[in-house]
């Protein structure tokens, strides 16, 4: 009898925590948004001197509240699945464990407070808690999007370090040391500003066949700007079809992406 409602409680549990189809898990979700982005807030106020000065301690005690509730999540979700290390070793279970340890680590590790910084990779969960709402389909099109159209962006950037090589060695060519192209390298880097569209102002050439290159190379950046957005849209329209929103995650495998129909894990065949 205890065994079969500890399985309850457990499942019960991975629900709340793992899934968004429910009430309490969609619940769970929105604190769990809530909390991320006052963390990070936090770690924001503590990197103002003036602040920090002033309210330290009240900071300090906050980020010990969230932390303590970020520590016993990070437990619940290894406590409610059959294979832990599934999710420990997994992308999000090594972010939120980064996101975790930083303040406790500056305790028992001297100059250890530089790691406090690691907090804000609690933004990087909002991307898996986003599930909850409707955003799930569009982002699932555009990952499958982004990840058609790889290796044309590949070619393309490939392409346009080439193009700067080219460029940057052709202006160093042409513009003397006091100009600020001391070296190809150097060159290479104004390409890529000017380029980009970035323009820092730093190194700016003087001649005008120096000037009639820049012009050109500031006319090209506005169209390879333009490309590798062409590349995603097309690879997104043709992506675009009718996506499962169902957030149930294996309890035994962690595994996630399972069709709306699905009554066993595609990758364990454990019961969902």
């Amino acid at each position: 009898m205890k065994t079969s409602e500890h399985k309850g409680i457990k499942h019960k549990l991975h629900e709340i925590i793992y899934e968004a189809d429910t009430p309490m898990g969609k619940a769970f979700d929105v604190l769990l948004v809530i909390l991320i982005l006052f963390s990070v807030l936090l770690v924001m106020m503590e990197s103002v001197t003036s602040i920090d000065i002033k309210y330290h301690n009240i900071l300090l005690k906050l980020e010990w509240a969230v932390t303590l509730f970020f520590t016993v999540e990070y437990i619940a979700r290894i406590a409610c699945i059959e294979k832990p290390k599934k999710y420990i070793f997994s992308f999000y279970g090594i972010i939120d464990l980064l996101a975790t340890i930083p303040l406790y680590l500056s305790y028992i590790l001297a100059g250890s407070q530089v790691l406090l910084a690691l907090r804000a990779f609690r933004l990087l969960r909002i991307f898996r808690i986003l599930k909850l709402v409707s955003f799930l389909g569009e982002a699932s099109v555009l990952k499958q999007a982004i990840k058609d159209s790889r290796n044309k962006i590949l070619v393309f950037i490939y392409f346009v370090l080439i193009l700067c090589v080219i460029m940057g060695t052709l202006m160093y060519l042409i513009e003397d040391n006091e100009s600020g192209f001391t070296s190809i390298p150097r060159s290479i880097y104004w390409t890529i500003v000017t380029l980009t569209t970035v323009g820092y102002g730093d190194i700016a050439p003087q001649t005008p066949l120096g000037q009639l290159l820049a012009s050109v190379i500031m006319v090209l950046g506005y169209g390879i700007i333009a490309v590798p957005t062409g590349i995603v849209t097309v690879a997104f329209n043709k992506s675009k079809k009718e996506i499962s929103l169902n957030t149930q995650v294996c309890q035994n495998c962690n595994a996630d992406k399972h069709s709306d129909q699905a009554s066993f894990c595609y990758k364990c065949g454990h019961c969902l």
